[in-house]
């Protein structure tokens, strides 16, 4: 480090525009420093840097503006002469600015490469189901999500028509009901008889999750593991719903929780409400964001997965065994499990709404509870929205999605950012309706 010694002019606020400045003697450097605050208030500094160490921490930055336009900003000059700081004040219009650093180049450049590759594999899934349903409403069938074609009717000789299954005595597996639950498409989960009977044989294990419906326990069922999703009584609204929802034709989609059935059952007096689902170890998409960094693979697995499963969600199939658009309603990384390959299901359908294209139907069911204010779209929290329009919830959802990728993105290894909720900067950990609204 060069050792030789300067003059600086130094003042402070309202005495930089003074006729004449203070002198300080012996600095290693000189600034000229210009702070904005929240409120937009401008203060200005001169002075010297008398202490080696403070050089990287006063010039190492030339100028900060972070996104959150409320948030302060600075910029700063620093040179090396006598007097050498006697020029005007940096500012937002002619800042004086360092080059980026390799790594700040490559992590932008790392950044732009994840969001094309976003938007290709977005457009190329949409383009993809879009091309297959024109297809499926030519022919009458619906060629993404068949019940039984004829490859799956050759694989499964017990399976015939209105996906009636009969296997040999003693060959019954519970892995081979949840296949045929998954391939089936029907939506509808196991036949309801043996969904009467589901809470009689289900051991619970230990509890995994909490909410405000109720809980989530992990349950054996002849000794496979499932996911019970134990409601309180005083919402039986969302248990009718996501039941309802669950049950809906041609749901299943392996972007979609696989659905199980559901029950009624009685615990130390206490009605209990239960709905079982498929059972996924590594938790919420919420969950594993906390504990892992991902690669930039997995980063685009999990997004591409869960793309497809709203996709579906939102996609009208026609047909005599067809499905309604629905739109969610509530997407957050909570409401999005890992699976073990590092794609996604999309889980949580108590808020959902569906709509027939051809009756223009809207189905809103009769639960009243609302979403999570963090993930609602503006429209929503300033109550603009159009609830006659299917296409608003569907807008909805796709904003509640941008800020889940947001959250997925930003623990891209290659940032090392740690994990914060949308917003974590800006509004308080349980925010109201006011908070987002600001």
């Amino acid at each position: 480090m060069d050792s030789k010694r300067f003059d600086c002019f130094e003042c402070d606020e309202r005495s930089c525009f003074d006729d004449r400045l203070a002198v300080c003697l012996n600095a290693f450097m000189c600034y000229t420093f210009t702070v904005v605050d929240g409120f937009k208030r401008e203060t200005y500094h001169k002075g010297c840097i008398l202490e080696e160490p403070q050089i990287q921490m006063r010039c190492g930055t030339r100028n900060h503006s972070g996104s959150n336009p409320n948030a302060g900003k600075y910029w700063v000059d620093c040179c090396r002469g006598s007097l050498c700081n006697n020029a005007t004040f940096p500012s937002p219009l002619n800042p004086t600015i360092n080059p980026p650093s390799s790594s700040l180049t490559f992590a932008s450049y790392i950044f732009a490469f994840v969001a094309l590759s976003l938007i290709l594999s977005a457009i190329i899934i949409f383009i993809m189901f879009w091309n297959r349903k024109k297809a499926a409403a030519k022919s009458g069938t619906n060629l993404l999500f068949s019940p039984l074609s004829s490859d799956a009717e050759a694989s499964h000789p017990f399976v015939y028509e209105d996906n009636l299954k009969v296997t040999a005595a003693g060959d019954s597996t519970l892995r081979e009901i949840f296949e045929h639950s998954i391939t089936s498409g029907s939506g509808s989960g196991l036949p309801l008889l043996m969904q009467r009977t589901m809470a009689k044989e289900i051991r619970l294990e230990e509890c995994i999750g909490k909410g405000r419906y109720g809980e989530v326990w992990r349950g054996k069922w002849h000794e496979e593991n499932v996911a019970v999703k134990v409601f309180f009584s005083r919402d039986e609204a969302s248990w009718n719903r996501e039941t309802e929802i669950y049950n809906t034709v041609m749901l299943r989609h392996e972007n979609i929780l696989g659905y199980l059935g559901s029950d009624v059952t009685s615990y130390n007096s206490c009605t209990q409400l239960w709905l079982v689902t498929h059972y996924h170890h590594l938790g919420s998409l919420y969950d594993y964001l906390n504990c892992n960094a991902l690669s930039l693979q997995q980063v685009l697995s999990i997004i591409i997965s869960a793309v497809s499963g709203i996709l579906h969600l939102h996609t009208e199939i026609f047909g005599t065994k067809g499905k309604p658009a629905i739109a969610h309603r509530d997407i957050k990384s909570k409401n999005i499990l890992m699976k073990n390959n590092m794609s996604v299901c999309v889980a949580d359908f108590g808020l959902a709404v569906t709509h027939y294209q051809n009756t223009g139907e809207l189905d809103l069911g009769q639960n009243h509870r609302v979403g999570t204010k963090r993930y609602m779209a503006p429209e929503v929290l300033d109550e603009s929205m159009k609830t006659s329009s299917f296409e608003s919830y569907k807008m909805a959802d796709i904003y509640s999605f941008a800020l889940v990728m947001w959250e997925t993105c930003r623990r891209y290894h290659g940032f090392g950012e740690e994990y914060k909720l949308p917003y974590y900067d800006v509004v308080p950990a349980d925010p109201s309706f006011e908070d987002m609204r600001k």
